[in-house]
C-alpha cells in the first residue's frame, strides 16, 4: 500500500473517534477533523516534494482545500452544517481516485521496467 493510500485509511478511521456527536456535528469547527486534515495534508505535501512525479500535487492541493473549508466555517460561523460537512467531504473522492491511479501507473511503470531486458 502506498503512502498516500495509508495516510487516507489512517485519516478516515481515525475521525471516527475525534467528530463530534451527531446532534452537534459541523454546527462549529471541527477542530480534530481539522487536526486529521492538517496531518494528512503535511504527509501529501511531503510525498508531493520528494516524487518526481505529479499527481502528489493534485492530492495535496485538494487536501489544502478542505482546510480551506475549516477556515470558511472559522471565519462564518453561521455556514449551514450540512455546507460544511459538504465542503470537507466533497475532494476525499477525487483524491482517492487520483490515489488509486497514482498507485495503479506506479506499479505499472514499476513492472515494465523490470520487464525490459538489460542491454
Amino acid at each position: 500500500m502506498s503512502v498516500a493510500a495509508g495516510t487516507c485509511l489512517g485519516a478516515s478511521l481515525i475521525q471516527t473517534l475525534v467528530i463530534s456527536p451527531a446532534a452537534h456535528r459541523y454546527s462549529g469547527v471541527e477542530v480534530g477533523v481539522l487536526a486529521i486534515d492538517l496531518g494528512g495534508f503535511a504527509v501529501f505535501v511531503a510525498i508531493a516534494l520528494q516524487s518526481s512525479r505529479f499527481w502528489p500535487l493534485w492530492i495535496a492541493g485538494l487536501q489544502l482545500t478542505t482546510i480551506l473549508g475549516h477556515m470558511l466555517k472559522a471565519m462564518q460561523l453561521s455556514l449551514l452544517p450540512m455546507a460544511y460537512a459538504g465542503a470537507l467531504r466533497f475532494w476525499s473522492y477525487p483524491i482517492l481516485l487520483i490515489v488509486a491511479i497514482g498507485t495503479w501507473r506506479t506499479q505499472q511503470r514499476r513492472q515494465s521496467a523490470t520487464s525490459r531486458p538489460a542491454i
